[in-house]
C-alpha cells in the first residue's frame, strides 16, 4: 500500500489567479457559509482602515466593516502591535490557567458595566458570540430553572443550535429537527412597519400593552397568578436590531419591558454583539435606553475582528462562584491569550478615545446624508441611525412597499467593484438586512472620515440611480 502522503498531489509554489481560486474554492469548499450570497464571490488581499482591496490593489469603502466587528478601523495599528507583541511573549496558553491580560481585561469590563448601569458583576469568556450566548443560555437556566425563553421577531443571536432557538427566522431552523426549546417571539416596535398598524404618535406604547397581556391571566400560557411561576426564564434582546435591519426602538419601551419581566422573575439578556463598544456613541448600546440588564453577551468588536473572543457579563449574584462554579462552561479557546491581549488594548483606546463625542457627531453628519439621499430617491422609504448604526430600507417607488431586488442589486453591483469616482474604478461593500431582505444596515469604522462620509453618499447615489434603472 501506498504512503498516504505520495498519493497527494503536491500544493502548487505559484499564486494561483483569481480565476482558478474560484474554481478551486467552488470545488473544494463548503457553499454552507454566507460567500454565497454574492452571485460573484470576491477575493480580497489586503485592508486598511475603511478600505478593503481586491488582488489588482482596486479599493473598496467597507460601509459593514465585517458585520460591526472591526470598529476601529481594519489594520489598527496599535491592535495589531498588541497582537505582535502577545505573539512573541505568550501566544498559547490552556484556559485552566490565568494569565494577566484575561484579568486585566475582565476588570475593564466590568468597570464599563459598574459606569455604564451601575451594577456590580463578573465576566466570562469564550470564542465566538454563538458560543457566548450559549453559555448565557445555561447561566439563565441554573439560576431560574427554566429552559423558555422569550426573544424578538427580527432578533438575532446566533447559530448554533442553542443559539438558532432564540433567533426568530424559521430558515436558520428549518433543517435541523425539531426544536422544543424554540423561544417565543415577539412582535419588536418597528415603528415604521408596525406590526399592529398602529402609528407612534398616538399609539401610547401598543406593543408594551401585549406584551404586559401575556401576564393578566393564566391563559395565556406564560403566567400562574396562584403561584407566581413564569414559564419564561429571560428575554433576550438586542438594544439596535441587527440583522433584523438596524431598528432602533422608541424611548421608554424597553423600560416598559424592564418591569413587565421584573415583576415577573424574568431575565433580561441584553446582546451586545453587533451594537457594543460604541457603535451606537455609548460603550454599551443599551445605556441609551434607561434599563439594567442582568446578563451582557457580547463579542465581535471586543478584539476589532482580530482574533475570536467573546464573553458574558452577569450580575454578581448570578456568577458569583457558588452559583457558577468551576466546570460550569468550558471551551478549550476561551479566554486565548491573543484574543485577551488585543481585547485590552481596543478597551485602552475607548478609554483614551472620545468616541462618546465623535460618534454621535459623525453618525448625524452621515444621518444628514442619508436623508438627503431619501429627498432624491423616492426607493428609500426611511433612514434612521443611533451613533454609527445607520439604516437605509429600499422600497419600491411608493416609498413603503419593500424591494428586496433594489437593496440585492445594490449589493451585488457595489462587490463588483465597478463604480467610477474622479476617474478611479473602486467598489462598496454593503450588508443588507431586515425582515424582507430590503434593508441597507451601515457599521462604518469609528474612525470614518468626514470624507470618506462624503464618498459614501457619492457612491450609494451611484449605485441608487444604476440599480433603479436595471431592476
Amino acid at each position: 500500500m501506498k504512503n498516504s502522503l505520495e498519493s497527494m498531489p503536491a500544493l502548487s509554489q505559484e499564486a494561483l489567479n483569481e480565476e482558478d481560486l474560484l474554481a478551486l474554492e467552488d470545488r473544494v469548499c463548503s457553499h454552507g457559509d454566507t460567500v454565497h450570497y454574492a452571485k460573484e464571490p470576491k477575493f480580497f488581499a489586503g485592508c486598511e482602515g475603511s478600505y478593503l482591496y481586491d488582488m489588482d490593489q482596486k479599493p473598496f469603502l467597507d460601509l459593514q466593516m465585517w458585520y460591526s466587528a472591526v470598529n476601529l478601523g481594519y489594520a489598527n495599528q496599535r491592535v495589531n502591535n498588541a497582537l505582535k507583541k502577545q505573539i512573541d511573549t505568550l501566544p498559547q496558553l490552556a484556559c485552566q490557567y490565568l494569565h494577566r491580560e484575561k484579568v486585566e481585561l475582565a476588570s475593564s469590563i466590568v468597570d464599563s458595566v459598574e459606569r455604564g448601569f451601575g451594577e456590580k458583576g463578573r465576566v466570562h469568556f469564550n470564542v465566538g458570540g454563538s458560543q457566548a450566548v450559549e453559555d448565557a443560555l445555561k447561566l439563565v437556566r441554573k439560576h431560574t430553572k427554566r429552559q423558555h425563553m422569550y426573544a424578538f421577531e427580527g432578533g438575532y443571536h446566533g447559530r448554533t443550535l442553542g443559539a438558532t432557538a432564540i433567533t426568530s427566522s424559521y430558515r436558520y431552523r428549518e433543517s435541523f429537527g425539531e426544536f422544543a426549546d424554540r423561544a417565543e417571539f415577539i412582535p419588536f416596535p418597528y415603528c415604521f412597519r408596525c406590526p399592529y398598524g398602529k402609528q407612534p404618535d398616538s399609539c401610547n406604547m401598543y406593543c408594551a400593552d401585549q406584551l404586559e397581556r401575556k401576564f393578566e391571566h393564566e391563559y395565556t400560557g406564560a403566567w400562574n397568578a396562584k403561584s407566581g411561576n413564569a414559564e419564561f426564564g429571560a428575554f433576550f434582546l438586542e438594544a439596535v436590531q441587527g440583522t433584523g435591519g438596524y431598528v432602533i426602538p422608541p424611548q421608554g419601551y424597553f423600560q416598559r419591558l424592564e418591569e413587565i419581566c421584573k415583576a415577573h422573575g424574568i431575565l433580561l439578556v441584553d446582546d451586545e454583539i453587533q451594537m457594543g463598544f460604541f457603535r451606537t456613541g455609548k460603550l454599551w448600546a443599551m445605556e441609551h435606553f434607561g434599563i439594567k440588564p442582568d446578563i451582557i453577551v457580547f463579542g465581535k468588536a471586543l478584539t476589532n475582528g482580530l482574533n475570536p473572543l467573546s464573553g458574558l457579563w452577569a450580575k454578581e449574584a448570578l456568577i458569583s462562584p457558588d452559583k457558577f462554579g468551576p466546570g460550569s462552561t468550558h471551551s478549550t479557546f476561551s479566554s486565548n491569550s491573543l484574543g485577551t491581549a488585543t481585547g485590552l488594548e481596543v478597551m485602552r483606546i475607548f478609554e483614551e478615545g472620545d468616541y462618546a463625542r465623535t460618534v454621535p457627531e459623525k453618525g448625524a453628519y452621515f444621518l444628514k446624508l442619508l436623508q438627503d439621499l431619501q429627498a432624491k430617491h423616492s426607493e428609500i422609504g426611511h433612514v434612521e441611525g443611533l451613533g454609527l448604526a445607520l439604516r437605509m430600507e429600499i422600497c419600491e417607488a411608493d416609498g413603503y412597499t419593500p424591494s428586496r431586488a433594489l437593496a440585492d442589486a445594490l449589493f451585488q453591483r457595489g462587490l463588483a467593484g465597478k463604480l467610477k469616482v474622479n476617474g478611479q474604478e473602486m467598489g462598496l461593500v454593503l450588508d443588507i438586512g431586515g425582515y424582507y431582505k430590503n434593508v441597507v444596515t451601515l457599521a462604518p469604522s469609528l474612525e470614518i472620515t468626514y470624507a470618506e462620509m462624503d464618498l459614501a453618499y457619492e457612491l450609494l447615489d451611484m449605485l441608487l440611480v444604476e440599480c433603479k434603472q436595471s431592476v
